[in-house]
């Protein structure tokens, strides 16, 4: 569903099954993600991941950020995924198989709530949005991030495969429309804004192209990304929508 997830299908790992080990930091995707979460995660915070499987990038907040991580998820196989990650590992998360309109995660509990990728999937993610505040505790954050089919990369993709985007809700991506989403009653401060250095991985180049020319080509630009020295707007692959609880 996110982000991570695509790049795990690149490596050919995601076929109902994942490597069993923490994400690379070799991965510009991972490595934005990550970028992003350490500004906001502070060890032992309570930490919801919604939308969680394969369940990579919450091992890795449970790992290396030392929070204590929940995941929440509808997809039986995806958790079921996340929870062998976790086990194989030796971490201990609150794993939980649920619909978001029916968890029974209690409200006003978290620290910080996170998505990547999961609110431009629906036509209006308003209530998805206000979830997201819903479950953290007063003066907690919300994160959610989509990728920037708006600009250079939706350009790319309408090239190599434009199908892929009507299966997200471009009207909401831009600062200002993911600002509008905020639940006016519940946020103290709302900032959207784009993050992340390039990252050829928003891209289904292998669509169109032959596999190995576009992941030789994928893997050249990703090389790239990693010593990118600063974000660079137009190029940033992601918008964040960052909510602070009242």
């Amino acid at each position: 569903m996110n982000e991570l997830t695509a790049v795990d299908q690149w490596d050919s790992v995601w076929a109902g099954d994942v490597r069993l080990r923490l994400p690379s930091p070799l991965n510009i995707s991972t490595r934005n993600q990550q970028r992003l979460l350490s500004k906001h995660v502070r060890p032992h915070d309570r930490f919801l991941e919604i939308g969680c499987a394969p369940g990579k990038m919450l091992a890795w907040v449970a790992a290396a950020l030392q929070a204590e991580v929940s995941g929440l998820d509808y997809s039986t196989r995806g958790l079921s995924t996340a929870k062998r990650l976790f086990d194989a590992l030796h971490l201990k998360g609150d794993l939980r198989c649920e619909n978001l309109d029916a968890t029974t995660f209690p409200r006003a509990s978290f620290d910080v709530v996170y998505s990547g990728g999961l609110i431009e999937h629906f036509k209006d993610p308003q209530q998805i949005v206000r979830a997201h505040v819903e479950f953290l505790k007063p003066g907690g954050t919300a994160l959610m991030t989509v990728p920037d089919y708006r600009g250079v990369y939706g350009r790319l993709q309408r090239y190599f495969d434009a199908d892929l985007l009507t299966l997200h809700n471009l009207d909401i991506m831009t600062c200002e429309a993911l600002t509008a989403l905020a639940p006016a009653d519940q946020s103290a401060e709302v900032r959207a804004y784009p993050a992340g250095r390039m990252s050829p991985w928003v891209v289904t180049s292998a669509n169109r192209w032959p596999r190995p020319i576009a992941l030789a080509i994928s893997y050249v630009f990703n090389g790239a990304a990693l010593i990118q020295p600063f974000e660079v707007s137009f190029l940033c692959p992601m918008l964040v929508l960052e909510i602070r609880r009242r």
